[in-house]
């Protein structure tokens, strides 16, 4: 079992009865045997409470978009602040393969010349 799933199980499970009771469906049901005019009073609440959960959602989708909009371009600038250090790094690398190909001619020349 991997080690970080149970510290996640000890984090989640104090919440589980939170989720559990906001994933219940809270509309209005239908009693079994009711009259005629009772039951489209309940349908009638049942669409009220559908059209305010469809406004919700829409609130909510358009709060999370406008989160992910915020998210995806810290990541673009993220990402392009790690492709100018990747630049400076491999500049500098070729840099350092140059001056040590230096040192390495400057050695052999060295040992050319000393026989």
């Amino acid at each position: 079992m991997p080690a970080w799933l149970i510290p996640t199980l000890q984090a989640i499970a104090p919440h589980i009865g939170t989720i559990i009771s906001a994933a219940k469906p809270v509309f209005t049901k239908k009693p079994a045997e009711t009259p005629a005019d009772q039951k489209t009073l309940v349908l009638q609440q049942q669409i009220a409470e559908l059209q305010t959960a469809a406004a919700d959602n829409a609130t909510h989708i358009y709060e999370l978009a406008a989160q992910m909009q915020k998210t995806v371009a810290a990541l673009e600038e993220g990402a392009l602040q790690v492709n100018a250090k990747l630049r400076r790094l491999l500049i500098v690398c070729i840099a350092t393969g140059l001056l040590s190909s230096g040192a390495l001619l400057a050695v052999l020349a060295s040992i050319a010349q000393h026989p």
